[in-house]
């Protein structure tokens, strides 16, 4: 007999999530400009916002006590009118960001309820639906790291979407794309968020990888000498933590928002999902 999602609540009763938002401080993002918003969770993907997409799903799974929007004022939010329900019957609550990613996930610290254990993930994934959620939460939860990141095997998008321009990062055994899905289950793992300080835009500037992982890390995974699991055990080590991937077998999951081309790729895939919906109705 399946178990309602009240009940799930309580079983997980210390489950917080928080969905970053937040404009990059000093750049456009392309998403919004092309959109004509000021910010990117504000854009309709098959004529709803993303940010309502993205909490939705949250709500959805039953998994999340707490669901906080790290954006810089609630009266964006409240753009939406749907997400300014939600905050008026406090089903999600406002986490203002900071001027850096690692001051928006410390910052949660200071609330009077424990964010541990953490699920982080972006406004932009709005092809993220219950079923991967769910799976994300449900493995992360059931072992026994500190932090768990979602990833998906490079097979698995191309058998899908063999001609989309998705990037992966290659390892021995193949290559991976991460899908913005990250849980944080101990104290010790929120710390780790200071690799993010500078913005974590490490494929942009490949000394942010030498500071953070080491240049062994960086050798062993740029000559494909290393597995993803190896290669995140030694990144937690260096922290002092565990990190373990969570294989997240949709090959939608990997795919966000962050430009014209997969706005509008994310657009057909949702009007698809709604229209074979529609006829089975």
């Amino acid at each position: 007999m399946p178990r309602d999602r009240d009940a799930n609540r309580d079983i997980r009763p210390g489950l917080t999530a928080l969905v970053l938002a937040a404009s990059r401080k000093g750049a456009e993002d392309p998403v919004a400009a092309h959109a004509g918003t000021t910010h990117k969770c504000l854009v309709e993907v098959d004529g709803i916002a993303m940010i309502q997409r993205v909490v939705q799903v949250l709500i959805d799974s039953g998994l999340c006590r707490h669901i906080l929007i790290s954006i810089e004022s609630e009266d964006i939010l409240r753009q939406v009118p749907k997400v300014a329900e939600w905050l008026d019957a406090g089903r999600i609550e406002l986490a203002p960001s900071a001027s850096n990613l690692a001051d928006s996930i410390l910052s949660l610290r200071d609330r009077a309820d424990p964010p541990i254990p953490l699920l982080i993930t972006t406004a932009d994934n709005a092809l993220h639906t219950g079923p991967i959620v769910t799976h994300f939460i449900e493995r992360s939860l059931a072992g026994d790291a500190d932090i768990t990141i979602g990833v998906t095997r490079e097979e698995t998008v191309r058998a899908a979407f063999p001609d989309d321009k998705i990037g992966f990062f290659q390892f021995r055994e193949g290559g991976y794309s991460f899908c913005n899905l990250f849980m944080l289950r101990s104290d010790r793992a929120m710390e780790t968020a200071e690799v993010f300080r500078s913005g974590g835009q490490f494929r942009k500037r490949p000394w942010r990888i030498l500071g953070a992982f080491g240049v062994i890390n960086l050798l062993l995974y740029r000559f494909r000498l290393t597995t993803l699991a190896a290669a995140l055990g030694r990144i937690g080590r260096n922290f002092g933590v565990k990190i373990a991937p969570v294989e997240v077998p949709w090959a939608h999951a990997p795919i966000d928002v962050d430009n014209p081309n997969s706005l509008a790729f994310s657009e057909r895939l949702l009007r698809k999902w709604r229209e074979r919906d529609d006829s089975a109705s």
